[in-house]
């Protein structure tokens, strides 16, 4: 009894110490009148909702994209293993993808039920690093090495919404050797990238792609051939596109998934702009004018965010006083890496940080580690954004702290893609043999629209189009390289 008085004191005490606002009850501001000459209401609220659930769908369409760029461009489907021989160029269509793996990937469904995804064992020539993701771009598991199969290989089974242990509970399959993960979406995606040992080649991995199967577990006992699809020299496009196609993306991701609870908001705006479970997506001329204004904001907003310091990228290097000393960048997840990248907290679902990070990544792992670390360049010396028309140079210490490799990459500021149709879209320290080395052992790299006379092989093309740059740092030689190290700002040398 004595304990129930303390906590209905306490409540009274919270009570009395909310502020009281003064309201006026005869002073409604001349609401009703004001609102009575607002015009064109209905296409106002189509264009402010097309904005928010364009920012609210983001990681979506991006998995979604994937999808479409197998059927389009390869007339696969869902459950096919995608892969090349090679290295990406400038003809493929990722999201900051990289220049120096030959990945795999796909797109899954478990809409007739559990699916299997079998990941083979790590060799002494090739194994996998990546993470399966749902249709909102949370990762589900890692693989390989760091992941749930610790290299060994293994079946991963992901049990739809609303399983009904028809084919055994998560507690048995468990106990046959199934990786579970009970999962919120139908669809998910996967992207692995290879790493490369004892003298392995690319070949080697489009062939270590090819030991994936995907298959639903009803067919465990004798599952269909999984279909792999060479994209080596396909003009293979996965991209966003912020127009009409953009909503057509998110009426994909509504008509197969399962509607979750944090998003049924957003679901029910998206009947103003003709999108609706189960009903057949055919907007009318004015929606489709809302859509691309909304969409037009959406990425207005997202590209801000990912420009302006400290929304999406933070700087890396500063003093004693938070100022900072470079133009690099890292990005800024916060809580989010420890967290496994839900974009969810305790009071919300974060959906701008979650909408900008996707703005131009994709596949970001269940456990970040420390095999990779990304430098994001957007500014040069003086602070100015990076101009495609000028001429700059990058200085790169012999003593850059990495196991395995660095690299450079060029992408394009508005598509966050490689530039389109040049013949390299980035360098790294994989091309030693021909590039040119100063007398220190460090590399000048030059990224312009033309190459600088007696510099071509130390030269990345801008295509004359704003771009950004990512240095990866491949296996970092400690989580703490950059207290002793720091990669020179980028240097404007003409334009």
């Amino acid at each position: 009894m004595l304990n129930m008085k303390k906590l209905l004191l306490a409540s009274l005490l919270a009570i009395s110490t909310m502020p009281v606002y003064s309201q006026s009850f005869d002073d409604t501001d001349d609401i009703l009148n004001r609102a009575s000459q607002i015009e064109n209401l209905e296409y106002k609220m189509m264009v402010q909702r097309a904005t928010q659930t364009a920012i609210h769908y983001m990681p979506a369409v991006t998995q979604i994209d994937f999808l479409k760029a197998t059927r389009r461009d390869l007339d696969g489907d869902f459950n096919d293993v995608v892969y090349v021989n090679e290295p990406f160029g400038s003809e493929k269509g990722f999201l900051t993808a990289n220049d120096t793996t030959a990945y795999a990937w796909a797109t899954i469904t478990s809409k007739n039920g559990p699916v299997v995804i079998e990941v083979p064992a790590a060799t002494d020539k090739v194994n996998y690093f990546g993470s399966i993701v749902n249709q909102w771009e949370v990762p589900i598991a890692d693989v390989g090495y760091k992941g749930a199969d610790g290299g060994k290989g293994g079946k991963y089974l992901f049990l739809p919404p609303g399983y009904d242990n028809k084919l055994g509970t998560k507690q048995d399959l468990e106990s046959k050797g199934y990786l579970v993960f009970e999962t919120d979406t139908y669809l998910y995606g996967f992207s692995f990238r290879p790493s490369l040992t004892n003298g392995a080649t690319d070949l080697d991995a489009g062939n270590y792609a090819k030991q994936i199967k995907i298959y639903n577990l009803a067919d465990a006992e004798n599952p269909p051939k999984t279909d792999y699809l060479d994209a080596t020299d396909v003009a293979y496009d996965s991209l966003p596109y912020y127009n009409e196609t953009f909503f057509q993306d998110i009426n994909d991701v509504i008509q197969e998934n399962p509607v979750r609870t944090q998003d049924k908001a957003m679901a029910s705006l998206l009947k103003d702009l003709g999108i609706e479970k189960g009903k057949k997506f055919d907007p009318t001329a004015e929606q489709k004018k809302a859509m691309s204004e909304g969409v037009l904001m959406a990425y207005a907003h997202m590209q801000s965010k990912f420009v302006e310091p400290d929304q999406t990228v933070s700087a890396l290097w500063r003093d004693e006083n938070g100022k900072p000393l470079s133009q690099w960048s890292f990005w800024n997840f916060g809580p989010q890496a420890q967290l496994g990248f839900p974009f969810v907290d305790e009071d919300e679902v974060l959906v701008d940080k979650r909408a900008a990070s996707y703005f131009y990544v994709t596949y970001l792992p269940k456990q970040l580690g420390g095999s990779t670390f990304y430098l994001t360049g957007l500014r040069d010396s003086e602070g100015e954004m990076l101009d495609g028309k000028a001429t700059y140079k990058l200085n790169v210490p012999a003593d850059t702290p990495v196991e395995d490799f660095w690299s450079a990459i060029v992408y394009n500021m508005e598509t966050k893609n490689f530039v389109k149709g040049v013949d390299r879209v980035g360098l790294s320290s994989r091309n030693a043999d021909t590039m040119k080395k100063n007398p220190d052992g460090s590399y000048d790299l030059y990224f312009g629209p033309e190459a600088p006379k007696g510099q071509e092989e130390n030269w990345v093309p801008t295509g004359g189009e704003d771009y950004f740059l990512l240095f990866r740092l491949y296996r970092p030689t400690s989580k703490t390289f950059f207290k002793n190290w720091m990669l020179e700002d980028m240097e404007k040398i003409s334009g």
